[in-house]
């Protein structure tokens, strides 16, 4: 838990004056062996999505510690998004199921924490489907511009 709360500490983009228009802090959290190889891939293959995202290797969504994702949002982070196998294909069986229903019932939890449960997706996306991460990661960023800031962030230092 240590490590991806340091890794949540660098996500937050500063706006200068310059640049009025919102960009928000997204945090991803991905699964190893195929969200983050789709990324890779999307890169490789120069697709462009939004640089708002702050990507969080994890080596299966189903270790994602729902605290991991309040925590987030209490840093400010303005959506997260949350990347694994699809159903039947995870690397550790059942892992991507246990994912769902963790963000299933935390969704409840956030909205009666005055965070829209839109500002968090759980997404299927498989290691060759570059194409596929870069539309997902486009849909929900804007989404998240649509909504605006969170206004959430409790401590400061996302």
């Amino acid at each position: 838990m240590e490590q991806t709360t340091q890794q949540t500490d660098l996500v937050k983009t500063e706006q200068t004056d310059f640049d009025k228009e919102f960009h928000p802090n997204i945090v991803a959290l991905v699964c190893n062996w195929c969200t983050y190889t789709a990324a890779d891939l999307a890169g490789v293959t120069r697709l462009k999505y939004p640089a708002e995202i702050r990507m969080i290797r994890l080596m299966c969504t189903g270790m994602i510690d729902p605290r991991f994702i309040v925590e987030s949002f209490l840093r400010g982070a303005d959506g997260v998004f949350i990347g694994g196998c699809h159903p039947g294909d995870c690397h550790y069986i059942n892992g991507n199921l246990k994912a769902r229903l963790r963000i299933g019932g935390l969704k409840a939890l956030l909205q009666g924490m005055g965070i829209e449960p839109q500002r968090l997706a759980l997404h299927w996306i498989g290691a060759s489907e570059g194409t596929e991460f870069q539309k997902q990661v486009k849909d929900f960023v804007e989404g998240i511009r649509e909504l605006g800031p969170s206004g959430f962030g409790v401590y400061d230092s996302i």
